[in-house]
């Protein structure tokens, strides 16, 4: 597969370039700040691969105080340079702090354990947080689990491991009670669900302000939700938000930690499963489009459904509706990193502007009722 068909690099992000030795120092003096002690920090790595919303830095760290001395592995995040071109329009920690906090008390969901939470942007530039490592392993985004790796090795059975398993984090999320009280960050006037619709549009017009553009696909899939808006969603609770196994690292099959909670909101719980479902079917339809076999047997519609039943009791409604939704959400991603490489002179802007969405043809059959599930 040659560079101008991979999928990998057509979904490629340039990576921050804070300078690790500088930052090293900075963050070494920090930490001595917080715990009274001074501290020697290494091993300082930024992967390479991850999730697109913010900078993560893993590293390592000592020191000793009141005659005790603590080492341990720890993981930095925070948002983007402006310079880097970010995809969302803003990047709100202390809201990602708290709800992992509240998942945390509320849940056997297992969250990260977390350390610190930074606001002062003089430090590094932006507000950052600081949890415990969690050695783990999860399908990967870049290059896409679909076409080899960890994931794409397994059984059969053992997918289905880690497809439940998934799906179990998403029950376990749902399942916490007085929402409103626990995570008043989230909360608002009208409903989570309109709340939310409104907000995607917004960054949508936001993503693509640097070109000019609207996207008539993406304008139509707006039209068709207003239009098919459920009447009866049904209650809301909290939802992670990015809800999919790239975003759980695994100890073998189990979950050791559940990560990204930069999109939990309140919803309807279909807005979590819509979005488990479609993105996998995002990874699938690129194994299609270039003749590669995928995992048609992972995560698939039916499974996921008839799990997260069992798991609640809940039944399942008005799914159509949330997987288009779903793929709106995305395709305003895909809009957005489509502008970054245009900006960075890593591809062109498009002749027609359909083009910005990497799955324009999925949304398309989706819309239409005619896209194959069974594939």
């Amino acid at each position: 597969m040659s560079e101008e068909q991979d999928p990998a690099a057509q979904m490629s992000l340039t990576v921050s370039e804070r300078d690790l030795d500088e930052f090293a120092g900075k963050l070494a003096r920090w930490l001595t700040g917080k715990v009274g002690a001074e501290v020697a920090v290494s091993n300082l790595d930024k992967p390479s691969a991850g999730g697109m919303s913010s900078t993560t830095i893993l590293f390592d760290a000592e020191w000793s105080a009141d005659g005790s001395s603590e080492r341990g592995s720890f993981v930095i995040r925070m948002a983007p340079e402006d310079s880097s071109f970010p995809v969302f329009e803003s990047y709100d920690l202390a809201m990602q702090y708290q709800v992992m906090i509240g998942v945390g008390v509320a849940s056997e969901v297992a969250v990260p354990p977390l350390r610190w939470l930074e606001l002062d942007e003089s430090v590094f530039g932006s507000p950052f947080l600081v949890m415990e490592r969690v050695e783990g392993r999860a399908p990967s985004d870049n290059p896409p689990y679909v076409f080899f790796g960890w994931l794409f090795d397994a059984t059969v059975a053992e997918r289905a491991l880690i497809a439940d398993a998934t799906v179990e984090v998403i029950a376990q999320v749902h399942a916490i009670d007085a929402v409103a009280q626990r995570f008043p960050l989230l909360d608002g006037e009208g409903t989570g669900l309109r709340r939310h619709f409104e907000a995607q549009r917004a960054w949508y017009k936001w993503a693509l302000t640097d070109h000019d553009v609207e996207v008539p696909l993406i304008e139509r899939t707006f039209d068709w939700l207003e239009a098919n808006w459920p009447k009866d969603p049904g209650p809301e609770v909290l939802n992670w938000g990015d809800a999919r196994p790239g975003n759980i690292l695994f100890d073998g099959f189990t979950p050791a930690a559940v990560l990204d909670w930069e999109m939990a909101t309140f919803a309807p719980r279909e807005l979590d499963l819509g979005w488990t479902i479609f993105i996998h079917r995002f990874f699938q339809d690129i194994a299609t489009r270039f003749d590669q076999p995928g995992l048609p047997d992972f995560l698939r519609r039916d499974a996921v459904v008839a799990k997260y039943e069992e798991l609640t009791g809940h039944s399942v409604q008005n799914l159509d509706f949330y997987i288009i939704y779903a793929a709106l959400r995305h395709a305003i991603v895909m809009a957005r990193i489509k502008c970054r490489m245009i900006h960075f002179g890593e591809d062109t802007v498009p002749a027609d502007p359909d083009d910005y969405v990497m799955h324009r043809l999925s949304l398309e059959a989706l819309l239409d009722g005619t896209y194959e599930w069974d594939r």
